[in-house]
């Protein structure tokens, strides 16, 4: 007798499976459904709403949900956007020929960083599987929890992939460093060793963390796998000398992970580059935040960063191409001038740059689509659009053969029209194909003689079923028998009783009714095996001439992945040219030394996005006349802000190729861009509002250089005055004295305006107001000096502020602005017009001080000094009022 607790054999299979898997989902293949069991089912199914059932009913039941096998694609996008990772079992042998149990196997385990379905990821976004070694020398290093923080100089090896176009990259940072790549390339997933125990830094970016074997990600076991992989002696040739133990370890980290987990994928990477700090722009989390060079800081979209506006390509891979540009502006003359010179053509040639993009936009995603073809997981339309993408670069190499940039001709030189392949797909696939190959119908007619032969047997059987019937009709002289078809005994002759004694020798009996009785013939039984065998022969022949024609396709993949990055470096450089030609952008002149000189400058964002003919342009120059630190000073609203950022984005626009909106422009190289703008609290570190800006502005002071850009806005505003104007007036002399780079520094701290006075490198700007009408209106136009008033009132008014406030606050300005009272208070009365600001700059005599000055102690007897001093105590007392705030006067 069985054990009742022992389970099935197919459970036993199941176990097997999920203890290989570790903590992924399972979705193991039963029949025609995906089934998950025990805790998979339970997360799942309320997850994703699946009814929990069980299975074994009796007296120990399992947890069972499950889903349609043709549904996986859609269950599998929701668990892998739920940050799951999900194993999938197959059943790799036919159930209806195999005997016992059907023999299963981990097909592939998909996670949020390896995903290449088209259905599950973004097509205008990259997705990268990150991994992060650390370096085992030394001290430990320590978690946030514990301290903090860690130290910034600790040095890390950092590698990322995207699986689906097999672009795999590595290389060494600093801690400090870490954040700003996480924040730049949005990674999926990050692999971590298990021993691992620093922090992540944190970007406010939602990724899954995987943790991997420490042995993973050893140097001896990392490097051996990639040469072997890469076929070569050393990893030398692509740029991994001996010192770079780290990032080798970083990169066979996630190497063994794809081995472990999508296997198929590692035949499409063939190459690892090297990523080197100094080779691109270095920008901050910080800065790329307050920039909004990907996403807004209001609601975290695309729509209205800067990206939203540059994109204007036509295809995803040329989207991917100009976001990976934006991430890492270059800093290399030549390479910058070798992107202007090619949209500087397509600008000043519209004919070409018109054409280009309509040849662009009749191709699709190769990239992608390569590495589902070579990981053997391709579907007839994938196919389809490949032979698509390849009729239309003969064309579109034509129309390049004209370019005269170095740019366009390298795309031309690039690019493969692989004919014989083009002609291959376009002669064996339908044009219009299904998604899937159990669909069946998507080789063409004519292709394949076999295939040919079974379609005709599998569409002709009523035909020559009626020619039987009225052929045997004929023959025997009955015209009532009838050939039909059924399930059980299939095709067959039907003859009433009457009529039995005519059939000859061969009719062999299959059935008896009341009224009649069944024959078959060998004549009969020999097309019924083929009718019933032609569609499965059909569809296997088919499927076999698909996988002819799908290893066709990887036998070029080397060919197809040049012309993939032609495009997508052709569809950047013309959405640029298009973006400049539309909006009236100019090439600047890039220089290798601090010049900085923009002509009616715009924001690229606010240009665009702004009605027509709205936005005021403003200049901007550096040099030994108008200084390298400019103070800017103007109300809130008026557009200090904007200014500040416009330079810094043009100046970002510059560095990755593209043309900038202004006038004119000269522009000298930047190695940082560095921006401190905004406020926000991370409560969840424990850190304020005036921590972060701190913390930011700590980033700034330790690594700008005199090739950087900076630009503050507000600092020293989120705590007292006198704090506040001191760390303000001593940061201008820091990045004056100490650092020596441009900078943009808004603030509302008037003092600071003295600065120019002292540094020779400082100037005053201001943006210009208009009263009218005990009213404001904002100019938006930068200007030499300093302003005279923050008109903080105004834009409370304008903000809606109640009237009585705005009336009563004005009183008390007039008030303040008097008697430079130092620290105004919430009661003060109407009649207090004797208090005095002591500001901490050219601080005016307190009166009490001027009568000390003019007393003549030599005439003043030892009683009236008591009386004078009982006065000037009484005085003192009746004008002395409690400290409630340390903010400016001047503060809106």
């Amino acid at each position: 007798m069985s054990d009742p607790n022992k389970p099935s054999p197919m459970m036993q299979q199941y176990e097997q499976a999920k203890a290989a898997c570790g903590d992924a989902i399972l979705l193991f293949r039963m029949g025609d459904f995906y089934e998950l069991f025990r805790d998979d089912a339970r997360v799942v199914a309320e997850k994703l709403g699946l009814t929990l059932t069980s299975r074994d009913k009796g007296s120990n039941p399992i947890p069972m949900a499950g889903f349609p096998y043709h549904q996986l694609d859609g269950y599998l996008a929701k668990l892998i956007k739920l940050g799951f990772r999900v194993a999938v079992c197959e059943q790799v042998e036919d159930p209806a020929a195999t005997k016992g149990l059907v023999r299963r196997e981990l097909t592939r385990v998909v996670s949020p960083g390896t995903v290449t379905d088209h259905e599950l990821l973004d097509p205008r976004a990259a997705n990268y599987l990150m991994a992060i070694v650390e370096d085992g020398r030394g001290q430990k290093l320590r978690s946030n929890t514990e301290t903090g923080t860690i130290q910034p100089n600790r040095r890390f090896g950092v590698s990322w992939i995207d699986v689906s176009t097999g672009c795999f990259h590595a290389g060494e940072l600093l801690y400090r460093q870490l954040g700003d790549l996480i924040t730049r390339l949005a990674p999926a997933e990050i692999l971590l060793a298990d021993s691992c125990t620093f922090a992540i830094p944190e970007t406010g970016h939602e990724f899954a963390i995987t943790r991997q074997a420490d042995w993973a990600s050893t140097f001896k076991h990392a490097e051996d796998n990639l040469k072997r992989h890469m076929s070569v002696a050393s990893l030398e040739g692509f740029g991994f000398d001996e010192d770079l133990h780290l990032s080798v370890r970083a990169a066979g980290s996630i190497f063994n992970y794809l081995r472990e987990n999508q296997p198929s994928v590692l035949d499409f990477i063939d190459q690892l580059q090297r990523y080197t700090t100094g080779s691109a722009m270095e920008i901050d989390q910080a800065t790329w935040r307050s920039l909004e060079i990907t996403r807004t800081i209001r609601n975290g979209q695309r729509e209205g960063s800067l990206f939203g506006v540059l994109d204007r390509t036509v295809t995803s891979m040329g989207s991917r191409q100009l976001a990976e540009w934006l991430a890492a502006p270059l800093t290399c003359l030549n390479a910058i001038s070798y992107r202007h010179d090619g949209v500087g053509e397509l600008v000043e040639k519209p004919v070409l740059r018109k054409e280009i993009r309509g040849f662009l936009k009749a191709t699709y995603d190769i990239q992608r689509l390569l590495s589902r073809i070579s990981s053997g997981r391709a579907t007839p339309r994938d196919l389809s659009a490949v032979g698509t993408t390849l009729s239309a670069i003969p064309d579109l190499k034509a129309k390049l053969a004209t370019g005269t940039s170095q740019l366009v001709q390298d795309s031309f030189t690039a690019i493969d029209p692989c004919i014989d392949l083009c002609q291959r797909l376009a002669s064996t696939l339908e044009s219009e194909c299904p998604i899937h190959t159990r669909d069946g119908g998507f080789i063409r007619q004519g292709c394949n003689a076999a295939l040919d032969e079974f379609r005709d047997l599998a569409r002709g059987g009523k035909e020559w079923i009626a020619r039987y019937q009225q052929r045997i009709c004929e023959e025997l002289g009955i015209s009532t028998l009838k050939v039909g078809f059924n399930n059980v005994f299939g095709y067959y002759i039907e003859v009433t009783h009457q009529h039995r004694d005519k059939l000859p020798d061969g009719f062999i009996r299959k059935q008896t009714l009341k009224n009649a009785e069944r024959f078959i013939t060998p004549e009969l039984k020999e097309y019924e095996d083929k009718v019933l065998s032609a569609d499965q022969q059909a569809f296997d022949t088919e499927y076999q001439v698909f996988c002819e024609l799908r290893e066709a396709v990887s036998a070029r993949i080397q060919s197809l992945k040049c012309n993939a990055q032609a495009i997508a470096r052709l569809d950047a450089i013309a959405a640029l040219a298009e973006l400049a030609a539309t909006n009236r952008y100019c090439r600047p002149c890039m220089t290798d030394d601090a010049t900085l000189e923009i002509n009616d400058g715009r924001h690229p964002v606010l240009d665009i996005t702004q009605p027509l003919g709205t936005f005021v342009p403003n200049s901007t120059r550096f040099d030994d006349d108008h200084g390298t630190i400019h103070l800017i000073t103007g109300p809130n609203m008026a557009g200090k802000s904007t200014y500040i950022r416009q330079t810094a984005l043009i100046v970002l626009l510059a560095q990755i190729g593209s043309f900038v909106p202004a006038s004119s422009a000269t522009i000298g190289l930047t190695d940082r861009l560095f921006a401190r703008v905004g406020a926000s609290d991370e409560l969840s570190r424990g850190q304020s509002t005036f921590m972060v800006e701190m913390s930011e502005t700590a980033r700034i002071l330790n690594t700008a250089t005199p090739r950087s850009l900076v630009i503050l806005d507000e600092i020293g505003r989120g705590t007292s005055t006198y704090d506040g104007v001191s760390l303000a007036w001593a940061i201008v002399e820091y990045l004056h004295d100490r650092i020596g780079c441009r900078a943009l520094f808004a603030t509302h701290y008037h003092e600071l305006t003295q600065l120019e006075e002292t540094m020779s490198r400082v100037r005053n700007y201001n943006v210009l107001v208009r009263e009218w009408n005990d009213t404001i209106v904002f100019l938006h136009k930068i200007a030499a000096g300093a302003a005279d008033r923050s008109y903080g009132i105004h834009v409370a008014r304008i903000a809606g502020v109640p009237g009585w406030v705005n009336r009563r606050a004005e009183k008390i300005l007039q008030q303040l602005e008097g008697t430079r009272s130092s620290r105004p208070a919430v009661g003060l009365a109407a009649n207090r017009s004797n208090e005095i600001q002591l500001t901490l700059f050219n601080s005016p005599p307190h009166p009490l001080i001027e009568k000390i000055r003019r007393l003549d102690t030599n005439h003043v007897t030892p009683m009236s000094a008591l009386e004078i001093l009982q006065q000037w105590q009484s005085e003192l007392l009746e004008t002395e009022t409690p400290a409630t705030s340390h903010s400016s006067p001047n503060m809106p």
